[in-house]
């Protein structure tokens, strides 16, 4: 795999949509025409190149092509945006979006991501070693279509609307989330390590929940049926099993009534 190493020298003085970084765009381009993608400051078009140098050398297709951004791009959003293969790598904390959409291959934020990580996402891998803020997996506001594949994996806390409208795909919060987790969702996985305050599962039609600590609000909707072991994230875990939104609409496979599923850890 090829590496191209992009670092920031000019900061932008509002907040810079990245969204030509990614493996796909940089694939098959000198240094030259990647310096000259485009990005945005608002309404202001500018290029990659008025705030970054540019190093190393693009693969030929973006699953051979590595992407690292180093420096402060706090207020820089969009990387690895519809990204389908390959890897990018950001050394800093990031702005909303990364991942937004991607279909396939592997981001990696060696500090915290702000809002809206990973929405609609279909596939591929996205690691936040410290936190991200709301949205983790969601759908897009407005829009039914949350995340549909892939995996998510925040090593800190997250904040509220965890998966929201998820249809497939896993989330793994190794710390607390805050309210709402996957509200909407029609199938998916989300668990959650730490504690949650309230609002899991709120007219979820299918989808599995699991929290390993404390769930301060449980909603009406769930009913308990049993006590189970189940293997999550490599290991063995006993779980008290919900059933619900029981107050939201239901499907039925080969004449059984599919439910969503809260998981909470004995």
């Amino acid at each position: 795999m090829k590496t191209i190493t992009m670092t920031l020298v000019q900061e932008p003085e509002l907040y810079l949509e990245c969204y030509s970084v990614t493996p796909d765009q940089f694939a098959g381009k000198s240094l030259a025409e990647i310096a000259d993608l485009p990005a945005h400051e608002g309404k202001i078009q500018w290029k990659l190149g008025d705030f970054f140098k540019f190093e190393g050398k693009a693969g030929e297709t973006a699953a051979d092509t590595k992407i690292v951004v180093n420096g402060n791009v706090r207020k820089m959003k969009r990387f690895g945006q519809k990204m389908s293969a390959g890897e990018v790598v950001i050394n800093s904390d990031a702005d909303m979006y990364i991942g937004g959409w991607m279909t396939g291959g592997k981001i990696t934020v060696n500090g915290n991501a702000d809002t809206f990580l990973g929405i609609a996402m279909e596939g591929g891998e996205i690691l936040v070693e410290g936190d991200a803020q709301n949205y983790v997996g969601s759908s897009y506001r407005g829009d039914w279509r949350g995340m549909s594949g892939g995996l998510i994996r925040v090593k800190g806390n997250a904040g509220n609307d965890i998966g929201t409208a998820m249809t497939g795909g896993t989330i793994i919060i190794e710390g607390d989330a805050f309210i709402h987790v996957l509200t909407h969702a029609e199938g998916g996985t989300v668990i959650i390590k730490g504690d949650v305050e309230g609002r899991v599962g709120g007219q979820m039609v299918k989808g599995d929940a699991y929290v390993f600590g404390n769930l301060l609000y449980p909603l009406p909707g769930f009913k308990k049926v049993a006590t189970v072991e189940k293997e999550v994230d490599g290991a063995i875990y006993t779980f008290d099993q919900y059933i619900g939104d029981l107050g939201e609409r239901k499907v039925k496979k080969k004449g059984e009534i599919i439910y969503g599923n809260l998981y909470l850890k004995k």
